[in-house]
């Protein structure tokens, strides 16, 4: 079901965390105003755990007052830390123990959505003065900072070091690093501290928080004393996240999924299948089959012989005789995918006269080859692939 098939006696809840900011409160109130922008008839709240008004009570209150019997809660939160795995379903429970008849279901943080990714990698682009993606390459000079909230839930800092690897490959930092204003490590200035030390002369460092206040003052505080420690580097601030329009798109699509339930996740199987069915899938079988010989004794012993030509795409094939008569090729079509990213000065690039595997070597471009083959003696060895 859909935010707009929504019957009379439905509601929505954000929930937030809270702030003594009241910058945090005017921005956070906004999700629950760009909701009502796009659905009008919705009936929507949003409250807050603590320091600020409404809290979730008062929320809840409201949607009652205004007919709601059936509440679709959602936390308004970035990642699954304990606020919203267990502070936010506590209050929601207890409210709802309170109020027969009344049934709340809660939903997932905003979490690592396509649509957060591209808000995110849209304020990292506008800090850089870019309207979209630059050609590969261009940013490989520049260093990006990603600035995590930080928590003593391990999974929750970790999504944020993931959303920090998937930004710096979609959009082609040279360098890239997670710091933390929180309760984990590296702190925002220690980070810092050591990211001047790599060498780049640029730096973008963007918080992922949705909201201003205390936290983002303080981590412009930081990078203002670094960058006045160190003139000869340009750094640069990204916005944080407000109300933009993909995060708006992603608390529709995590109110849905709330509204219709979990979805139970397809087997490696089925997304497969699903995949191929679409077009999304180009098979290459690359691996070389066991053939087994016959035993001793047993079966037949005629000369045989056959060409497995492994048309690696990467310039070698392997040919192996066996001692029958009759013969047969296979194409095991063997393609490495390319990478958007081989020439980037700090990738595989470097293993260039360290007896990569040849079958990996023709993703170079003959330019990057010259130039590593020129600056380092080669490895005498035997490739990896070509070893018996």
């Amino acid at each position: 079901m859909k935010i707009d098939q929504l019957p009379a006696d439905a509601g929505v809840l954000i929930c937030g965390h809270g702030s003594r900011a009241k910058i945090a409160e005017k921005e956070f109130s906004l999700l629950a105003a760009g909701l009502k922008k796009r659905y009008p008839e919705l009936n929507v709240e949003y409250g807050f755990l603590e320091y600020s008004a409404p809290n979730i009570h008062m929320a809840l209150d409201r949607l009652l007052e205004n007919g709601a019997k059936k509440i679709y809660a959602v936390p308004g939160m970035l990642f699954a830390a304990t606020h919203a795995q267990n502070d936010i379903p506590s209050v929601l429970t207890t409210y709802m123990e309170k109020h027969p008849g009344l049934t709340i279901e809660y939903g997932r943080e905003l979490g690592l959505h396509s649509e957060m990714i591209h808000a995110f990698q849209a304020r990292i682009l506008a800090a850089l003065g870019y309207n979209e993606i630059p050609t590969f390459g261009e940013l490989y000079d520049t260093m990006l900072v990603v600035v995590g909230r930080g928590t003593s839930v391990t999974e929750a800092n970790a999504e944020a070091a993931k959303l920090t690897r998937i930004c710096c490959e979609n959009l082609g930092f040279g360098w890239a690093e997670t710091v933390y204003s929180g309760v984990t490590f590296p702190s925002v200035g220690r980070g810092l501290d050591m990211a001047i030390k790599l060498g780049y002369k640029r730096i973008v460092v963007a918080p992922y928080f949705l909201f201003g206040g205390k936290l983002i003052d303080r981590i412009h505080g930081y990078v203002d004393k670094v960058a006045g420690e160190n003139p000869d580097i340009e750094f640069l601030k990204a916005d944080y996240l407000r109300d933009q329009e993909h995060v708006i798109n992603t608390f529709i699509e995590r109110i849905e999924e709330t509204i219709t339930g979990p979805v139970n996740p397809l087997s490696l199987m089925e997304d497969f299948k699903q995949r191929l069915a679409r077009g999304e899938v180009d098979v290459h079988h690359h691996h070389a089959e066991f053939q087994p010989e016959p035993e001793e004794g047993k079966g037949h012993t005629h000369s045989h012989s056959h060409d497995h030509s492994h048309d690696h795409a990467h310039g070698h094939s392997h040919t192996h005789s066996h001692s029958h008569s009759h013969d047969h090729s296979h194409d095991h079509g063997h393609h490495h995918a390319p990478y958007k990213h081989i020439g980037h000065p700090n990738g595989p690039r470097t293993m260039i006269n360290e007896n990569v595997c040849c079958c990996f070597m023709r993703q170079f471009p003959q330019e990057i080859i010259d130039e590593e083959q020129a600056n380092k003696p080669v490895i005498d060895q035997v490739p990896t692939c070509k070893r018996n």
